[in-house]
């Protein structure tokens, strides 16, 4: 999985638009828009910049190496909401449950 769609996995994983995701990241909306649109890779300083925010210290080990270590608290987007009640479909992007 590329970087900017680990980035986009972590925004939808934490239920966040991509307005949102960037006040809380400090990244230009232009920018996630071009990562998650495919267009360009965000470098190293930005995926240090959004891992350093709190809310997504979580996904460090997880975005840089593609591992997990749940019993130091790094998780994947996967993880993060397993056991929600409500799921989305995968083919309509429509809340189902």
């Amino acid at each position: 999985m590329k970087t900017s769609e680990k980035l986009r996995a972590i925004r939808k994983a934490e239920g966040l638009t991509q307005v949102k995701f960037c006040e809380i990241s400090g990244v230009a909306l232009s920018s996630l828009k071009n990562y998650e649109g495919g267009h360009k890779e965000p470098g190293f300083q930005i995926v240090k910049q959004i891992v350093n925010v709190p809310l997504f210290k979580k996904y460090t080990l997880w975005i840089m190496t593609d591992e997990v270590a749940p019993e130091a608290g790094q998780i994947s987007p996967v993880v993060a909401h397993s056991g929600q009640d409500e799921t989305t479909s995968s083919h309509s992007g429509r809340k189902t449950g």
